[in-house]
């Protein structure tokens, strides 16, 4: 199997001509903003392995702990901004509308700073920091608060000896929808949960419409993810990698791009 090519002139020239790009992107894409990714060997909070806090066996047993985790997270969130990879993106989506093309983001992260580089075609896979959803009634609801709730003022320090707070759950975040009430959960997907059939029906819509593929800033090992630019690629359909390094999929696509996401990706995208 031949090399993928590194060629920025012609894989510029396919953006140039595409009337539908699809960006792929994972934790890389947001590494230049400083989002911690909690993988690997460095990925505990206190005395637990993040991924540990992120089942829904860990919010039955303990919704206060998990809130904490949550709410670090979410005003960790809050001092970090959008790089020159998600702005050129958005950039690009705003472009390619007024010719009446479009682009879509399929993300696997959490963080929300796509939306606020200011793309509008998002397909969050794994869900989002700052929506919430009611174990009770079900309503998915937007929150940017800060904090979430009076309870969690100051809480959620990340410090190997710190003190679980013990907030009781009726003190927890709350649903908003009049009469409701019931305790909410961060709307994201933990471990041992499925992706919403009707994130990944829209997904597998753009995928089939697209005539480009960028891959930004993901490992490609967590699935379903991990297929679609391979899956893309094999159908014939040009696909790009902007990775810092190379993956087992990087070989099965057309370019791939080394190096960080904002500096590759805002040149791969200029008008």
């Amino acid at each position: 199997m031949s090399s993928p090519s590194s060629d920025m002139k012609a894989f510029r020239e396919l953006v140039h001509q595409c009337k539908s790009l699809v960006v792929l992107t994972g934790a890389g894409v947001s590494a230049e903003s400083g989002v911690p990714t909690f993988r690997g060997a460095g990925g505990y909070w206190r005395r637990w392995n993040a991924t540990d806090l992120a089942t829904p066996g860990a919010f039955h047993e303990n919704p206060s702990l998990v809130w904490e985790f949550y709410h670090y997270r979410r005003e960790v969130m809050a001092s970090k901004h959008p790089n020159p990879a998600h702005i050129a993106i958005a950039e690009c989506e705003k472009r390619f509308k007024r010719s009446g093309r479009k682009v879509t983001v399929i993300t696997q992260n959490i963080d929300g700073l796509h939306k606020r580089a200011g793309s509008n075609r998002i397909l969050e896979l794994h869900g989002n920091l700052f929506k919430t959803r009611c174990l009770k009634c079900g309503d998915v609801a937007v929150n940017v608060d800060s904090p979430i709730c009076e309870a969690l003022q100051g809480r959620g320090a990340p410090d190997p000896g710190t003190e679980s707070a013990l907030i009781p759950e009726e003190q927890l975040p709350r649903c908003k929808v009049g009469g409701c009430g019931g305790l909410v959960r961060p709307h994201v997907v933990w471990f041992g949960e499925c992706l919403e059939s009707s994130i990944l029906e829209e997904v597998d819509q753009e995928l089939k419409n697209c005539d480009l593929c960028m891959l930004v800033g993901t490992s490609s090992v967590v699935y379903p993810a991990a297929g679609f630019a391979p899956a893309l690629a094999a159908r014939g359909v040009p696909v790009a990698e902007f990775n810092m390094e190379t993956t087992w999929a990087t070989n099965q696509l057309g370019f791939h791009f080394h190096g960080p996401a904002g500096e590759n990706v805002p040149e791969a995208l200029k008008p």
